[in-house]
């Protein structure tokens, strides 16, 4: 099993959705110990930000790519490359003012692409991402998978429209949540990984 584990918090050994997400991988190696991990930090490598470069390089055909579209297509296609070649990808999603980080929406808009891993076709997008595991590791100060604050969830929903959209509808949440909340963050982290299961 070929596993790709995201990382998008910048706060290194501290970031509970990093400790999450480990846990997560973690499990899945107890049970298949012979699986390969590549682990991308999106904040010690973060892929740049869409700028008019990196769009031309998306709708120009390969062949006709200039040098500097070549470099500007690199980073998609070895990502794209790599989600394609994984059968697990774990992904640690902090929450950042109800949604995810900019790092991680930055890897999102380079392995969304028209014809490599989806397409549109007479009944709309159709993904061509399959067979395809993926876990979400939430973590957030508030509580949000239920009671008032759960409208204000913009990563769930997001993550498993963008994947959905690309072929992937097996998505598995695990979440850290209530870390600042009195009462509920002394357990919060321990919770989450019990509920693990993989």
């Amino acid at each position: 099993m070929k596993i790709l584990h995201l990382i998008s918090s910048p706060r290194g050994n501290a970031s509970v959705s990093r400790k999450l997400g480990n846990a997560i991988v973690e499990r899945l190696q107890a049970k298949e110990p012979d699986s390969v991990v590549t682990v991308h930090d999106l904040t010690s490598t973060p892929f740049p930000h869409l700028e008019e470069v990196h769009l031309t390089s998306f709708f120009t055909p390969a062949e006709q790519h200039s040098p500097e579209l070549a470099t500007a297509v690199k980073h998609s296609d070895e990502a794209i490359a790599e989600l394609m070649d994984a059968d697990v990808i774990v992904i640690d999603a902090p929450m950042y003012n109800f949604s995810i980080p900019s790092t991680l929406k930055a890897w999102l808009d380079h392995i969304i692409r028209a014809g490599k891993t989806f397409r549109y076709s007479e009944k709309g997008p159709e993904g061509l991402v399959h067979n395809k595991k993926v876990y979400l590791a939430i973590s957030s100060g508030g509580i949000y998978s239920e009671g008032p604050m759960k409208g204000y969830d913009f990563i769930e929903p997001y993550l498993k429209s963008v994947f959905g959209m690309l072929g992937v509808s097996d998505v598995t949440v695990y979440r850290a949540e209530g870390l600042k909340v009195p009462g509920v963050l002394e357990h919060a982290f321990e919770k989450a990984v019990e509920s693990i299961a993989v």
